[in-house]
C-alpha cells in the first residue's frame, strides 16, 4: 500500500494490469523522492528550452531515474519522455513520462506540480498515474486503469453531472497560450458562456474534472506526455477527453476534458471561426 492507501488494486483485477500499476507506483515513488528532496520554497535555478518552456536539472534527474528503474523492471518496454525523447524498446508497450508537469510553478517555489506516467499498450493507454508529492496536506496521487475506474487518496472518483455550459465550472491554462495559438477570443467567448472559469493550469485542471469539482478543462497547447495519463484518469472517472477537433487522442497538440455532458457544446465553441 502507498502512503495514500490507494495502491491496492480492486478485487478481481487482471494480474498483468495489477503488476503494471504497481510498477507505476514504484516509478512515482522514485520521482517523489527526488523532487521532494530538491524543492525550494524560494525557487530553483532553470534554463529555457527551444520552445521557451523552463527545464531544471531535477526534471532531467527524475526522468533519468525513471528510465533506469524501467530498464530494470520492464527491460523490453519503450520509454517516451519529455526531456529524453523516445528510447529503444518494444513499441507494443510504451511508458510516457512527464517528469515534472508544472515546472513553472516548481521553479518559483509553488508546490503544485506532478510527475505524470502513462503505460500505453498497443497504442492505447492502460495505466495512468499523476503524483503530486507536495500538494496539501500530505501529497496526492491520482491513478486509473483501463476499464477499472479512477482513484485518488484511496477512493473512487467520478465526473460531475452538470449538463449545460451555462452552469459549468470550466478550467484552463495560461492566457498567453491561448493568444499564441490564435484562440484569445475563443477563451473570452468560453469565459462568457460558462458559469465560471478558473486558471490553475497544468495537470490539476483535468484532475479536478475527474473528481467532479470542475466540469471541463481546456488546454490550447500540450504534448502527449502532458495528457496521456490525464486522459485515462478522466475517462475512467466517467468523463470524456479529446483534442479540439473532437478526436479521442492525447497527441493532438491540445486537449479538452469534460464530464462528457457538455463536451460537444465546448467543441462547438472551439470550432467557431
Amino acid at each position: 500500500m502507498d502512503r495514500n492507501g490507494s495502491a491496492l488494486p480492486p478485487p478481481g483485477m487482471d494480474r498483468s494490469l495489477s503488476d503494471d500499476l504497481m510498477v507505476a507506483f514504484q516509478l512515482a515513488d522514485v520521482a517523489d523522492q527526488i523532487v521532494t528532496a530538491h524543492f525550494r520554497p524560494d525557487g530553483f535555478p532553470f534554463e529555457n528550452k527551444y520552445d521557451g518552456s523552463p527545464v531544471t536539472e531535477i526534471d532531467r534527474a527524475v526522468e533519468q531515474a525513471i528510465r533506469e528503474r524501467l530498464a530494470f523492471l520492464r527491460p523490453g518496454d519503450a520509454v517516451l519522455g519529455e526531456e529524453g525523447g523516445q528510447g529503444e524498446g518494444d513499441s507494443k508497450a510504451r511508458w510516457i513520462v512527464d517528469p515534472i508537469d508544472g515546472t513553472r510553478k516548481f521553479v518559483r517555489g509553488i508546490p503544485i506540480f506532478a510527475t505524470l506516467l502513462a503505460l500505453e499498450i498497443d497504442g492505447e493507454v492502460a495505466v495512468g498515474m499523476a503524483s503530486a508529492p507536495l500538494m496539501a496536506p500530505t501529497g496526492r496521487r491520482w491513478w486509473a486503469m483501463r476499464g477499472l475506474g479512477a482513484y485518488t487518496d484511496g477512493r473512487l472518483i467520478e465526473a460531475s453531472k452538470v449538463g449545460r455550459l451555462t452552469d459549468a465550472n470550466v478550467l484552463h491554462g495560461s492566457a498567453e497560450g491561448w493568444v499564441r495559438k490564435g484562440h484569445g477570443q475563443t477563451l473570452l467567448d468560453l469565459a462568457m458562456a460558462a458559469w465560471g472559469t478558473f486558471a490553475p493550469g497544468d495537470f490539476w485542471i483535468h484532475l479536478l474534472v475527474a473528481e467532479g469539482l470542475a466540469d471541463a478543462a481546456v488546454e490550447p497547447e500540450a504534448a502527449i506526455w502532458d495528457l496521456a495519463a490525464l486522459k485515462l484518469i478522466v475517462e475512467e472517472a466517467g468523463g470524456r477527453f479529446s483534442d479540439f477537433a473532437g478526436n479521442g487522442r492525447p497527441d493532438g497538440g491540445n486537449g479538452v476534458s469534460s464530464n462528457g455532458l457538455i463536451h460537444e457544446e465546448i467543441l462547438a465553441l472551439l470550432r467557431r471561426p
